[in-house]
């Protein structure tokens, strides 16, 4: 089966949105700098992409643990407020 976008399955910057939430990051800034230089986006743009993925059922079957690792982080804060 080749690679080819279908719907069904997540695009790249999906994919590499997630990967990038699956790394370590140290120091402060470190995190939104690798989303400038590696993904082309603000920070802003990135989180907004992100939380969006959280809730696509296609990002759940690409990555359940790092998904459910930040829908648990997102519900926390949310109960925070």
């Amino acid at each position: 089966m080749d690679e080819e976008y279908d719907g069904t399955r997540l695009g790249r910057r999906e994919r590499d949105i997630l990967a990038l939430e699956r790394r370590g990051f140290s120091g402060p800034g470190a995190k939104e700098r690798a989303v400038r230089e590696e993904l082309g986006l603000a920070p802003v743009r990135y989180y907004q992409l992100l939380n969006a993925l959280l809730d696509d059922p296609r990002a759940l079957a690409h990555d359940p643990v790092t998904v459910n690792r930040l829908r648990r982080i997102r519900e926390a804060r949310r109960a925070e407020r």
